[in-house]
């Protein structure tokens, strides 16, 4: 049993629920005597070391029998839940954004503290901003406000801002960070685990500790270099990360789809490269120039809230496109340059080419690996945003329309050469000329619940397409619905639910039945052998993020996938998860 991985994991959590959502429970409360605190300690490692054990003995169980599914899954509601029932309370953060404390101030001698008393102020709204790339819920302060130098406009990270926020849960790091960003230099730390489990149908149910450490550096040049004439608004932009686990989708037969933003190694090495690219602005930052080593889906195909949900067909660049090797999502990256103009805050346009690896991993495994043979074709890519703010209250909207156009050659999946299924005949595959793709983005804010960019009710969706013939899937689909906790007195708090569908390709059916009346091998493409033939799939999302302490959140999970890898050969599969995000 991998218990002490998993112990430590929860040790953490179970020390920061307690004291960032219940304060004032015993365990929350401050302890003078070192009984006590020994007594707490022992009480808290018991409690982590039971829950461990909990979790993995429901999936001991759900192996070991296929007829107490349900049982399985109330079982691993409990294990997940056994600290929360204590959170639900909240106290520390049922006062309200407008509730008012008692509190006394230290700089006064005690004499004049005894006669004035003490005062009481209003606590303010937290303000919230734009979300991190795995959607964590504390609050941020403005990209554009707190670093000058980047692109003013409404643009979720990792694009024109640092990609975890400029939160920190050890605060200042000592007086580290403003002494750093005093000279330019922007630098922050960040580790995601996420605990997820299949607790019913699928190929078999397990469950994995999947998770990665990410450090990004950002550079301001002009800071750097004190204000120099060619480095006004001159920065740079690195991001690397080193992840571990195991793919929890691929375990249980699906291996067209991802139910974890996380889910294994990043090419087995210490640091794999994500990002490393220039940014330059001009005219009062209307115009913004990015080259270098850069993920397509952090600029295209992108919107601030794709990354709250944990499905990778939302999150680090949508499907269809991500999977395609001209336009292949976060962690991989692409050479080349985008070009991005805004004539108004509410509109812009923006353009990218790229040089199109023909290999498996762009930039090798470990990312660094630029100088790979065969790169003489381009994917171009363009796209039209606006995002206006409607009404007094500001409810902001994003909404985009895009398209790609590669012009390498790849296989057609059904025909060869002479216009048969090569699958049969053994003759090579027909070669297509370029791959296509077109998508559309929208989202509104409904209700606005307080200051920030996501601080309210918001509706969003999300289409694609894809050439068939070249691309697995052909089309996808995907509708959300998210709000914050403000509602019930928790405004650092986000809740949301998805539709998520996607149809495959008319060319990967037929090849796949070919195969299958001949008793051959399936044929994969950009989106995995299967299990069988494909027709559609389906997946129904709800999480909800528990802000802890500034930093940190929590955020569980639930997943139900209907037609397992797009085929009816599993039966659907329920997947429970608990992601923490710790922003040191």
């Amino acid at each position: 049993m991998r218990v002490p991985h998993e112990w430590f994991l929860l040790s953490v959590l179970y020390h920061y629920i307690d004291k960032g959502l219940f304060k004032k429970s015993a365990f929350g409360s401050s302890c003078n005597h070192k009984a006590d605190f020994f007594k707490k300690a022992v009480l808290k490692s018991l409690y982590c070391f039971l829950s461990t054990i909990c979790f993995q003995a429901v999936f001991r169980i759900g192996k070991a029998s296929r007829h107490i599914r349900m049982t399985c899954l109330t079982l691993m509601v409990i294990c997940l839940a056994l600290g929360m029932l204590r959170v639900l309370p909240a106290r520390a953060a049922d006062q309200g954004a407008t509730g008012t404390s008692t509190v006394e101030s230290t700089q006064q001698p005690a004499w004049l503290r005894r006669i004035l008393g003490t005062k009481t102020v209003t606590k303010k709204l937290p303000e919230v901003s734009n979300p991190t790339p795995y959607g964590e819920t504390q609050p941020t302060t403005p990209f554009y406000e707190t670093i000058p130098g980047f692109l003013q406009a409404p643009y979720g990270p990792p694009s024109f801002g640092p990609p975890y926020g400029t939160t920190h849960m050890l605060g200042d790091w000592g007086g580290i960070q403003p002494w750093l960003q005093k000279r330019g230099l922007y630098v922050a730390l960040d580790v995601y685990e996420d605990l997820a489990g299949n607790v019913m149908g699928g190929k078999k149910r397990d469950y994995t500790v999947a998770g990665q450490v990410g450090t990004t550096l950002d550079v301001d040049w002009d800071t750097l270099l004190h204000s120099r004439a060619w480095t006004k608004d001159l920065w740079l932009h690195m991001l690397v990360v080193n992840g571990h686990g195991r793919n929890l989708s691929r375990l249980f037969g699906d291996n067209s789809n991802q139910v974890q933003q996380i889910y294994g190694s990043r090419g087995n090495v210490l640091a794999h490269l994500v990002w490393a690219y220039f940014e330059k602005a001009w005219f009062a930052r209307k115009v913004d120039l990015s080259v270098g080593w850069i993920p397509t889906g952090a600029f295209f195909q992108n919107s601030p809230w794709v990354c709250n949900f944990m499905n990778v067909w939302l999150c680090g660049g949508e499907a269809p496109t991500k999977f395609l090797r001209g336009g292949r999502g976060w962690p991989s990256g692409n050479i080349g340059g985008i070009l991005r103009v805004m004539p108004m805050k509410e509109l812009y346009v923006m353009g990218g080419l790229f040089a199109v690896s023909p290999h498996n991993y762009n930039g090798g495994i470990s990312g660094w690996s630029w100088a790979q043979d065969g790169l003489g074709k381009l994917s171009t890519q363009a796209e039209i945003g606006w995002l206006p703010a409607f009404g007094h209250n500001h409810l902001a909207g994003h909404y985009k329309l895009g398209a790609m156009y590669d012009n390498s050659r790849y296989d057609d999946l059904y025909e060869d050469i002479h216009g048969n299924p090569w699958v049969l005949t053994g003759q090579p595959a027909r070669r297509q000329s370029g791959q296509t793709s077109v998508w559309v983005i929208a989202d509104q804010m409904l209700v606005r619940r307080g200051p920030g960019e996501m601080n309210g009710l918001i509706l969003g969706g999300y289409y694609a397409y894809a050439s068939g013939q070249t691309s697995q899937i052909k089309h996808s689909f995907m509708a959300v619905l998210m709000d914050t906790g403000a509602l019930w007195h928790r405004p650092l708090d986000s809740v949301g639910i998805a539709f998520l569908w996607a149809s495959f390709s008319r060319s990967a059916i037929l090849s796949q039945e070919a195969a299958a009346t001949h008793g051959l091998a399936l044929p994969g493409a950009n989106f995995g052998i299967p299990y069988g033939v494909q027709g559609h799939e389906t997946i129904y999302e709800a999480y909800y993020g528990f802000h802890i302490v500034e930093g940190l959140s929590i955020k569980p999970d639930f997943q139900y996938v209907n037609h397992v890898g797009g085929t009816t050969v599993f039966k659907d599969a329920v997947v429970l998860s608990t992601a923490m995000n710790v922003a040191f």
